[in-house]
């Protein structure tokens, strides 16, 4: 139980398993972790969603060779850094 309790009030071990999903495999016992992670922490939901997209469109470049001018604007970026600092000073 000692390492479910860590998963559930542990942003640092959730994004770690994010990104080890994204580079390798992780065992049912972490997907579990990580989606009960998931239900309470809407910071790391989202931090999953955009590590998805971030990774798919750097294996689209590396497959196509192609330059690809894609940037978030200014005002996308600075919303979500308030949502993310609010979220992580309502801890």
């Amino acid at each position: 139980m000692g390492k479910l309790k860590n998963i559930v009030y542990n942003c640092r071990e959730a994004t770690y398993l994010i990104e080890k999903k994204l580079i390798g495999k992780i065992t049912l016992r972490e997907k579990i972790q990580l989606q009960i992670h998931f239900y309470g922490c809407s910071v790391c939901k989202l931090f999953n969603r955009q590590s998805n997209m971030i990774n798919s469109m750097v294996k689209q470049l590396l497959v196509n060779h192609e330059p690809v001018d894609i940037k978030l604007d200014d005002d996308f970026k600075n919303t979500m850094q308030h949502r993310i600092d609010d979220t992580l000073n309502k801890s």
